[in-house]
């Protein structure tokens, strides 16, 4: 699969690959950019004077670059190796990994389902235009088994997509939507309401990185979020909060539906 343009614009990091190692400088490939060649001037190596330039780079090694501009002869880009801080050398070279890897998951989801590289390059750039990055299809749909439905895509795949979702990526949270139907036919039921949802939301604990959140949705609607580090704690928590609500509102006389969405 290939989104990418021609040729990367001026300023932005890239990931390339050392070729050769000169005296003067570095000749690299650039990884996701096939068949453009790109030139790091020693002087762009690292800050200070470079005695040896192998003992900054060697051949083979990944590096993330900036491109600076084009060499006056058009035969490739200039870039800068020392104008990338290291905290964002890592943030780019996982975001490149994650590109990777995202790849490679849809290739075995096509294996799995039966596309073609056509059908799998459309449903790629689909998700791209939908999600921002192939990575965050994923990501998101391991977060949130909806996910992919709620931004409006159809079929059969979509089940084998969530599965492997789930199987491959670590996502920074999972998240569980439900509706709660709640209601009771007494003087302060109001209050009743407020004080159940107000017990679950007192889930929430920033010690184990997990929220819970209530909204109003038009009586007798309310709707909840929940938010965990992994699906088993979220589905725990899910357990325990909705059981809490019941308790609540069944001890004042009041009656609760509740269900996952």
């Amino acid at each position: 699969m290939s989104d990418q343009l021609n040729a990367p614009e001026e300023g932005e990091l890239v990931v390339v690959t050392v070729k050769n190692v000169k005296q003067n400088g570095v000749y690299v490939d650039f990884d996701e950019y096939p068949g453009v060649e790109g030139f790091i001037f020693i002087g762009e190596i690292a800050s200070g004077w470079v005695k040896n330039i192998r003992t900054f780079v060697r051949d083979g090694q990944r590096l993330i670059c900036k491109v600076m501009r084009t060499k006056k002869d058009g035969s490739s880009l200039e870039l800068s190796l020392k104008s990338v801080s290291e905290e964002r050398k890592r943030d780019r070279l996982q975001e490149w990994k994650n590109q990777q890897r995202s790849i490679q998951l849809l290739k075995v989801l096509g294996e799995k389902v039966g596309w073609d590289d056509g059908e799998r390059e459309s449903i790629a750039e689909d998700l791209v235009n939908a999600f921002g990055t192939l990575y965050t299809s994923f990501e998101e749909a391991a977060m949130n088994e909806m996910a992919i439905v709620d931004a409006g895509f159809e079929g059969d795949w979509i089940k084998a997509f969530i599965e492997i979702a789930i199987e491959n990526i670590i996502p920074p949270f999972v998240e569980i939507k439900g509706n709660l139907n709640l209601s009771i036919n007494i003087e302060n039921g109001i209050q009743v309401i407020k004080d159940a949802l107000k017990t679950a939301e007192d889930y929430t604990s920033e010690k184990d990185e997990i929220s819970v959140m209530c909204f109003y949705d038009g009586a007798p609607e309310y709707r909840i979020v929940l938010k965990a580090p992994d699906f088993k704690t979220a589905e725990d928590l899910w357990i325990e909060v909705t059981k809490t609500i019941h308790s609540k509102m069944e001890e004042k006389g009041g009656k609760v539906t509740s269900y996952r969405v």
